[in-house]
């Protein structure tokens, strides 16, 4: 496999030739194991034949060794799932803070990402029209703030998940492609990363690097959910289902406080309106915090390996996975640990030997359980996230000057809607109550006016402790008049 491939050599590829059942068994994208006989083909060019053979693969068995076929859930982990979600009644927060625990802080922002894992409900109405479910994100900070951590952490723990970067692709690149067979010159269509992470997530680092021809090639997908290709001849519409998880850099490589979200961000409205939700992620300088961070960091340096013994090195080669002797089936005799085992040097003074945080199996399980869920919205929640969408549309006409993140628009609505479903599906619950919709509204809040938030909640203290020392004066006046007119009347 190209991410396996030993140490300076390049990945090599050779053609395998399927027939009867092992047809269609995997589709593009997957990781397989292959067994089959190794045969020399001649290559027939025109109407005589070429001394120089190639080499193909005769398939006997197919493997799928992907972590989308490996989520093998037992009914002792489907047991665990539901006694974590029965006991557990802030279950969100928990799955929030197993998430990425070796990045320190974001935690609403982690919180968005577990909504994007967990997804929303998908439907498609009687007239053909489809609501999507997917959740998108965009990260955009001062460089060094673990944006592409967080991305790789998603790439972990998501079934299915492709990564790309901005420089790196094209427009073509992430949605389809039609290129010219070399054997019989007939014209094909090549599928790009978001077709290949159908029902998957596309995680895009580098977002800003992009043209502006290759960001538009991604609109039809992030709303849509497929991608339609009219070129030589070939016309055909492709499923690409996916969200998209995004990090970008501002436009002046730096944040700069001194200009709106929107001149910082630089990048079309038509294009944001399409995320769900948009993080501004900053280096600020903070002396407590950075001590925080800082210890942090330096413990994910001090940890060593369970293997390494005395502080040796490991072999070299003892990193290499030996994929050829790999049988899926052992690992669904493993049993998985629900909770990680408190290490002093991992985890740090943080961390209490009481609290709980989540083991990497166990949450992709967990994931991969309650995604199956499609709870219904109730009318309370409905109500509450109507008020909250045109308080928000009615703000927005009213303070121009607002320091927003996106633009309100009503697709703003039904990101509410899959916010408040995907924290429904992670409380294992058949119904979207109003405290999934309070909780959708929080993250939506903190997305769109996180600044604007902070300040009026400074302001609204201020003005309270005011408020209240005026009341307080006005009492103790009231009660030296009072005593005063009560004294005069005894005497």
């Amino acid at each position: 496999m190209p991410e396996k491939a030993p140490a300076g050599q390049l990945p090599r590829s050779v053609d395998i030739i399927c027939d009867n059942d092992l047809v269609d068994v995997c589709k593009p994208g997957d990781r397989i194991q292959v067994v089959g006989n190794f045969r020399c083909l001649p290559s027939k060019q025109a109407n005589y034949t070429n001394a120089v053979f190639r080499t193909i693969v005769i398939a006997n068995n197919i493997t799928q060794l992907s972590k989308e076929t490996q989520t093998a859930i037992s009914k002792e982990d489907v047991a665990n799932c539901k006694r974590l979600a029965k006991n557990n009644k802030n279950i969100f927060n928990l799955l929030a803070k197993s998430l990425a625990p070796s990045i320190h802080g974001h935690e609403y922002i982690k919180r968005a990402i577990l909504c994007l894992l967990l997804g929303g409900v998908e439907k498609v109405l009687p007239n053909g029209t489809r609501l999507r479910g997917d959740i998108n994100i965009l990260l955009i900070g001062d460089p060094s703030v673990a944006k592409s951590q967080l991305l790789r952490y998603v790439l972990q723990t998501a079934p299915r998940a492709i990564p790309t970067t901005g420089r790196g692709s094209s427009g073509v690149g992430l949605t389809a492609a039609v290129t010219t067979d070399q054997e019989t010159g007939e014209r094909r269509l090549e599928a790009g990363a978001m077709v290949l992470a159908d029902r998957g997530v596309v995680c895009i680092d580098e977002f800003d690097k992009m043209s502006d021809i290759d960001r538009t090639a991604i609109h039809e997908v992030m709303e849509q959910g497929r991608v339609t290709i009219a070129k030589a001849g070939i016309h055909a519409s492709l499923n690409a289902r996916c969200s998209v998880l995004a990090a970008a850099n501002p436009v002046y490589g730096k944040y700069d406080q001194y200009k709106t979200p929107m001149e910082n961000i630089g990048l079309q409205d038509s294009l944001l309106s399409r995320f769900d939700c948009l993080f501004v992620m900053l280096d600020s300088i903070d002396e407590d915090q950075d001590l925080k961070i800082s210890d942090h960091v330096v413990r994910m340096h001090r940890y060593r390996n369970p293997l390494e013994q005395d502080g040796e090195p490991l072999p070299l080669g003892s990193n290499v996975d030996i994929l050829s002797t790999i049988n899926p089936d052992d690992d669904d005799q493993k049993k998985t640990d629900v909770f990680e085992k408190y290490d002093a040097l991992l985890h740090g003074s943080s961390r209490k030997k009481t609290d709980e945080i989540l083991s990497v199996e166990f949450m992709r399980k967990y994931i991969h359980f309650v995604k199956m869920f499609k709870p219904a919205l109730t009318e309370r929640a409905s109500e509450i996230i109507a008020d909250e969408y045109s308080r928000l549309r009615s703000e927005d006409m009213l303070d121009n000057d607002v320091a927003r993140t996106q633009p309100v628009t009503p697709r703003t609505l039904e990101t509410m809607i899959r916010l408040a479903t995907a924290h429904a599906k992670a409380r294992m619950s058949t119904t979207v109550t109003a405290q999934d919709a309070n909780a959708a509204i929080e993250l939506v809040q903190y997305a769109y006016f996180k600044k604007v938030l902070e300040k009026e909640k400074k302001r609204r203290k201020r003005g309270e402790e005011e408020s209240s020392e005026d009341e307080d004066d006005d009492d103790d006046q009231h009660r030296k008049r009072t005593r005063a007119g009560v004294s005069r009347i005894l005497e």
